[in-house]
């Protein structure tokens, strides 16, 4: 008489789950793909969708259409507008200036007053108004 086994187990492979994994790894890449290419970010600037409220009492320099430079309600020229930022910030711990710009400004106008946070250590932070306003 023969005991044993009538039936043989067979390995077999679930691939119900595979629909689901493939769906994700698509949706990876694609938003992986979205973020290398910076062409696909739009930026309107002065304005923003959110803005940050900022309770410090800092530097404030506003620069307005006619490209004239107001330091703390103080009217600078441009040629001393670097020597006025170093001392506006001197007393400070932190040296933040809160960037206030008119939106008709060039982007060399804004690079030029940067350049010039940049070169002293200055932090340099632009307000924007809401995109409804």
């Amino acid at each position: 008489m023969k005991i044993g086994r009538k039936k043989h187990l067979e390995a077999e492979v679930f691939t119900s789950s595979m629909n689901d994994i493939m769906f994700f790894l698509m949706l990876f890449f694609l938003i992986i793909s979205t973020l290398a290419n910076p062409n696909v970010i739009k930026v309107l600037l002065p304005r923003a969708d959110s803005t940050d409220t900022y309770s410090k009492q800092d530097v404030t320099l506003t620069i307005t259409a006619d490209k004239q430079y107001i330091l703390e309600k103080e009217t600078v020229a441009f040629e001393e507008l670097e020597q006025a930022l170093v001392n506006a910030t001197a007393k400070s711990e932190e040296k933040i200036i809160v960037l206030r710009a008119d939106a008709t400004l060039t982007i060399q106008d804004l690079v030029d007053v940067l350049q010039m946070g940049a070169k002293n250590k200055v932090r340099m932070v632009m307000s924007t108004s809401k995109a409804g306003i």
